[in-house]
């Protein structure tokens, strides 16, 4: 796969083309750089060129600007002068894409994953909760599973949380440690701050099948699938948690293929600092452990962020594939972040510290793996241009694109099913009539005592509360006192 050509001495040197073999792109990799300096279109090149090897790839669009994938670039002054330089010989030419939207909000299919499969550990990071409560969260979930109390979507886990913490409910978990009335607060107080800043679609069902990016165009080129994120970049512990999610079950799903001579998908996490930003010490562990073992299962897995520094030293270890855009030293902070970048990359005659602080937009620093495992030496490479649109396409296209998709259909209506929810509703409107019947039936105290100083014939106030009517009122009445009380304790509304 063709990077770019050689920059040396200030010379780009078009027969010194420096590439990445297809076999290596499974043992992931890193694309850096300062705000600006060209790594949306370092991932655009390389997931068209991906796209025409025949691998599927997926790519998160946090800012809008990569849909242009899907259809050819323009011809234009600056691109030839760019091909001229590296000697590409540049076509116009458009990609086959798929284009997905969390939960329905914004363009695209809407992409949505189950409460159960979400599971604790990547829950607890998008809620925001403490080891503790972490913990907590994976107890109620084990008894959901024990119970059969399907969790599809959050209004299933807000039942759960509160059966568990009531009169009715606090004994079921006392064998196995209990769950605190102060921790369920927590927990509830986060799943409703994350419904109120819209989140609530993103969980439900039909939940989406993962295989689904794994998929290649008629013609054999891979398959693109664009997450658009712009509608929700205002949350993005919710779509980089939401990545980990796709990533996850993948590699819950895929069989083991070790080497092989492409890779089967390449996944591009884009915005990769908001992964790791905050993260629990389990949740560190699990996307070291996927990272570490999914290369066996064909995926390739690129972040994309600032510096190296962003990514966790466990993490880093395992990019063997790095394109280290311009960085800028501006502050004490960033000249500390440069240093450190420095020392990431193999031994170079370049001075790399000025080298970085000197590239232009589009140029880089590249070190990857050979056919042998080994890196390469460390060269500083114009790259190519891309062959698509470098800017979004028109919003009534994409919008096309989307409704003519055979998964449309598939996907875009959202699924209630009985789940936690309703089993638990249920159960509770059993226990109030049955309460309610109870005390009706209960004779009063003094029904057969002589009474004291009154008149023995019934006042006409007795004979209305002893009527049939009034035992039938005073039960519906009860039932729907009881289920507003139950609505206050599972924090769900009317329906």
């Amino acid at each position: 796969m063709e990077l770019g050509a050689l920059l040396w001495d200030g010379q780009c040197l078009p027969d010194a083309p420096v590439r990445i073999p297809l076999s290596m792109l499974n043992r992931h990799g890193l694309v850096a750089g300062a705000t600006g300096t060209g790594k949306t279109k370092t991932l655009q090149l390389i997931a068209e060129q991906l796209s025409a090897n025949g691998v599927p790839v997926f790519l998160a669009d946090v800012k809008g600007d990569v849909s242009g994938i899907s259809a050819p670039g323009t011809p234009n002054d600056k691109v030839a002068e760019r091909a001229a330089q590296v000697g590409q010989d540049w076509e116009a030419a458009g990609f086959p894409c798929e284009f997905y939207g969390l939960g329905g909000i914004g363009p695209g299919i809407p992409l949505r994953a189950t409460v159960t499969s979400f599971g604790p550990v990547l829950l607890s990071k998008v809620l925001q909760l403490n080891q503790t409560q972490e913990q907590s969260l994976g107890l109620i979930f084990h008894y959901a599973d024990s119970k059969g109390l399907e969790l599809y979507d959050l209004k299933d886990l807000k039942a759960v949380v509160g059966f568990l913490v009531s009169d009715v409910g606090k004994a079921e978990l006392k064998g196995i440690g209990g769950l605190s009335s102060a921790t369920a607060g927590v927990i509830l107080r986060s799943i409703t701050a994350f419904e109120q800043q819209g989140a609530e679609p993103f969980f439900g069902e039909p939940e989406f099948d993962t295989s689904e990016l794994l998929r290649l165009a008629p013609d054999g080129r891979g398959l693109v699938s664009v997450l658009e994120l712009p509608a929700v970049q205002d949350k993005p512990q919710l779509f980089s948690t939401f990545l980990m999610w796709l990533l996850a079950d993948l590699f819950q799903k895929l069989p083991e293929v070790g080497d092989v001579d492409r890779p089967k998908l390449v996944f591009f996490f884009d915005e990769a600092h908001l992964l790791f930003s905050g993260a629990s010490k389990a949740f560190l562990e699990s996307i070291t452990q996927t990272v570490r073992l999914i290369r066996s299962k064909g995926v390739g897995i690129f972040f994309v962020t600032q510096t190296p520094k962003d990514v966790p030293g466990d993490v880093l270890a395992q990019l063997g594939n790095r394109v280290q855009h311009a960085l800028r030293a501006f502050t004490p902070d960033d000249a500390k972040a440069l240093k450190a970048t420095v020392r990431t990359f193999p031994h170079s005659p370049y001075d790399l510290e000025e080298l970085l602080t000197g590239l232009g937009t589009g140029e880089a620093v590249i070190t990857v793996l050979s056919e042998k495992g080994a890196p390469t030496p460390v060269a500083a490479t114009r790259l190519r241009a891309p062959q698509s649109l470098m800017a979004p396409i028109d919003p009534a296209a994409l919008d096309q694109t989307v409704k003519s998709s055979v998964l449309y259909g598939r996907y875009a209506e959202p699924v209630d099913r009985e789940s936690a929810f309703e089993k638990l509703t249920a159960e509770e409107r059993v226990r109030e009539e049955a309460a309610v019947t109870t005390a009706l039936d209960q004779p009063s105290p003094s029904a057969n005592a002589p009474s004291r100083g009154k008149k023995e014939e019934a006042s006409l106030a007795e004979q209305v509360v002893g009527s049939g009517i009034f035992r039938s009122l005073a039960r519906s009445v009860g039932t729907q006192l009881g289920r507003e009380i139950s609505r206050s304790i599972f924090g769900t509304r009317r329906r």
